[in-house]
């Protein structure tokens, strides 16, 4: 290939690789079951009265705690579902592109986007996570094998508060398919109760999947 050339094929890579970086990556947590699996679950769980918040304490739950190296939770979040994440010897992020599901927006600096809690910390121990020992609390609040956590708009997550689905649904209605299985399988695997609303609530988004 002539000098010419190879110079139009290196500017055309750049323009390209410009416009995949430009694409923003879509948090996608593991473990999202299909519509049937999550129908399923949604049928088998058990719904009961929710109970009180007396005793609950978000330091009941502990995270973030160390999950590789000097890594902790939210940082392997922010790795996984972000786009050309950099990140220091102390495994912040320094640069990257994050897009939030639920509001359709991309951010390039990791202090705008939040870990969310699929299930909040406080409504599992409305459905029975304040039987539970701490250990199994820090394993709920720390879990990367179930759609649990997720890379989000701060101030989108910090409106949901600790809301189910019958009071707070992703403002992004095409996310809520997707959302309402992440919810069920996370109460499914976890062994969480439903309110009676809650369980309607997320019927609906159900039937709003493909």
């Amino acid at each position: 290939m002539s000098r010419p050339y190879r110079w139009i094929v290196a500017c055309l890579a750049a323009v390209l690789a410009t416009f995949t970086f430009a694409v923003p990556a879509g948090a996608t947590p593991p473990g999202i079951p299909s519509k049937s699996t999550a129908q399923s679950y949604l049928n088998a769980l058990t719904v009961a009265t929710q109970g009180s918040t007396s005793g609950y304490s978000r330091d009941l739950f502990p995270h973030w705690i160390t999950i590789s190296g000097s890594c902790n939770t939210r940082e392997t979040v922010l790795k996984r579902d972000g786009s050309s994440v950099v990140t220091d010897s102390a495994c912040a992020a320094t640069s990257g592109r994050w897009y939030s599901p639920y509001d359709g927006a991309t951010w390039t600096a990791a202090s705008d986007v939040d870990i969310d809690h699929v299930v909040p910390l406080a409504e599992a121990w409305r459905s029975g996570a304040s039987s539970w020992t701490t250990a199994k609390r820090q394993s709920f609040a720390n879990d990367l094998t179930r759609p649990q956590l997720i890379a989000v708009t701060d101030n989108v997550n910090q409106s949901k508060g600790d809301q189910d689905p019958s009071t707070w649904q992703p403002p992004l209605a095409s996310y809520r398919c997707t959302y309402a299985r992440m919810w069920i399988a996370v109460k499914y695997y976890w062994g969480l109760t439903l309110q009676s609303s809650e369980k309607t609530a997320l019927q609906s988004m159900l039937n709003t999947c493909a």
